[in-house]
């Protein structure tokens, strides 16, 4: 990234050396400039009386400058010591300790806007607060001087909050808020997942993967790979559809996008709480075909057009099975409300549906398989099958609209990742046993430490994305392991193995409820308590040996090789 060079730039290194110099001169007056009015004018806010108009000259006069100063400071500081900061994340435990910590301080930034708005309703029904009848500008109830008394009463005054917090009333703003999260966190997943991809793939080829670009083991990569994509040609066919060829990427991504406003991360980090959001993430999986079908369409190649007549026929094939499978947990909890089938896994590992009976522990693994299909990932790659179809249906496409495709792909493969999280691996909830958590009858008050430990080891976001992102690893895993199948082989899968088999679990899971749910028949009860419980220390067994194996690997990791080893490059 540091070599990058564009045609408006000049070659000479002394006048690249110039540009630098003026550059982190302008970013560091502006921003101390901008930096300084925010801060005067935010000290000396008595002029504006309490009018709710002036919620927007305390954004634009305090907010902006404020967030614009820190951002050219913070840009000034990175290209004044960018071969320094470059040092530093070459050391494995700092880039580490940065991105787990990235992880934590968005999920806390996240539980302080939920409890930002709970604030706020909180004042809206207190009449004690709430005594006017003006609606807000931006819809309503609480007038600044109002959020005010508010904050005074549950928290601490100061007067330029009531300003700030006044736009969170708002259900559009929460809902701009909420989508400017999903966005950011679906423009992350696929940096992160294809840099994790190119290193797993050399790790299982005895190579080492990207090592250079950013320093450690080439964590930028993806960001140089995205900076090129963003400046190469965007190339139309000459006999394609010029409108439903552009269109296509898009087609395909905002149902990707559309996954996440119904995918619960805990029991309140949630887009929408929907009763139906099992259904509603199945119909935006199956819309996703579409643009792959448009873009086959529209490209005029026959290998486009064989990719996309691929696509469709393995989508419908597998949606079937993959939807009974999502059945089972659903007759298990009783409700299609994800949140509530995840509640209702609490208490420890031997709670989660994968091990309540024999069928869920089955619909499981039908509903993995039937998912690797359904985000075309191998063995079931055949739309964008190299050795015999170029790229399928990405065949003509190139630059900013051909990773758009693949955003949306690796999004899609966090999401049926985290939606096996929840329905099978209780979700957001930890398989430690519940009574090991700080429990507030126990020490008094819950103190914000016992909030961490409770949220970190016990029942919140971030169990459910390391649930997710180790499904989303063992996608990963699978692909650089089996061997791609044929097209006559993926449909033969479909309808004469995992669609019978599908068939036969959710007929036999709901005959086991019925038995020992309704009619309890002594027998069958006895031996659901035995096959759970043998459910149970298979799991166990399971991650124990793959914990195992990973420990030998890492330890033997240039034995095992042999020859093929190859150690890191000087400097890398």
């Amino acid at each position: 990234m540091t070599q990058i060079t564009l045609p408006w730039i000049d070659a000479d290194p002394e006048v690249r050396r110039g540009y630098r110099a003026k550059a982190i001169g302008g970013m560091v007056f502006l921003g101390v400039l901008c930096l300084l009015l925010g801060l005067a004018v935010g000290l000396k806010w008595n002029w504006l009386k309490w009018s709710d108009w002036g919620v927007l000259a305390a954004w634009l006069a305090v907010v902006g400058p404020t967030a614009t100063g820190g951002v050219l400071l913070a840009g000034a500081v990175g290209v004044l010591f960018w071969r320094q900061i470059g040092r530093l994340l070459q050391w494995w435990y700092l880039a580490a300790i940065l991105f787990f910590g990235t992880v934590i301080a968005v999920c806390l930034v996240v539980w302080a806007n939920a409890a930002l708005f709970r604030l706020i309703d909180d004042i809206a029904r207190n009449e004690k607060f709430n005594t006017d009848a003006a609606v807000a500008i931006l819809g309503g109830e609480l007038s600044v001087r109002e959020i005010y008394r508010g904050i005074e009463h549950f928290w601490f005054g100061y007067p330029f909050l009531a300003y700030l917090l006044y736009p969170l009333q708002s259900a559009l703003v929460r809902d701009l808020i909420a989508t400017g999260a999903i966005l950011g966190f679906i423009g992350i997943i696929p940096g992160f997942g294809i840099w994790w991809e190119r290193k797993v793939a050399g790790r299982i080829q005895s190579r080492l993967g990207p090592m250079r670009v950013g320093g450690w083991h080439g964590w930028a990569q993806s960001a140089a790979d995205g900076i090129k994509l963003i400046f190469k040609e965007d190339l139309v066919p000459a006999g394609g559809d010029r409108i439903l060829f552009r269109m296509a990427p898009y087609v395909a991504l905002v149902p990707a996008v559309c996954l996440f406003l119904a995918l619960p991360f805990s029991g309140s980090y949630v887009f929408r709480n929907l009763d139906v959001a099992l259904i509603f993430i199945l119909a935006m999986l199956g819309i996703e075909v579409v643009g792959v079908i448009m873009a086959g369409w529209a490209s005029n190649n026959k290998w486009s057009v064989y990719g996309a007549m691929r696509e469709a026929c393995q989508m419908v094939s597998y949606e079937i099975p993959m939807g009974m499978a999502l059945l089972i947990p659903v007759m298990m909890a009783g409700a299609l409300n994800l949140t509530d089938i995840a509640n209702a896994q609490a208490g420890g590992y031997w709670n989660w549906l994968i091990f309540a009976n024999p069928w869920c522990f089955i619909a499981f693994f039908g509903y993995y398989t039937a998912a690797l299909a359904s985000c075309k990932r191998a063995p079931f790659d055949l739309p964008e099958s190299e050795s015999e179809l170029v790229a399928g249906f990405l065949t003509e496409y190139s630059g900013f609209r051909w990773s758009i495709f693949f955003l949306a792909e690796y999004a899609a493969m966090f999401a049926v990742s985290g939606l096996a999280a929840i329905l099978f691996l209780g979700g957001w909830m930890s398989p430690l046993p519940a009574s090991w958590a700080f429990q507030a009858a126990e020490v008094g008050r819950l103190q914000w430490y016992h909030l961490l430990i409770n949220g970190l080891f016990f029942e919140g976001p971030i169990l459910f994305l390391l649930k997710a992102m180790f499904l989303f690893y063992v996608q990963i895993w699978i692909r650089w392991t089996l061997p791609r199948v044929r097209i006559d082989q993926v449909l033969y899968g479909c309808v004469q193995v995992l669609l019978p088999l599908m068939m036969a679990v959710l007929l036999g899971n709901t005959l086991w409820i019925l038995l020992v749910d309704h009619l309890q028949i002594g027998f069958v009860v006895w031996l659901d308590r035995v096959l759970h419980w043998a459910l149970v220390a298979i799991g166990t067994a399971m991650a124990g040996g793959m914990v195992g194996i990973a420990i030998y690997g890492y330890r033997n990791r240039l034995r095992l090789p042999g020859p093929l080893v190859i150690r890191h490059l000087p400097g890398a």
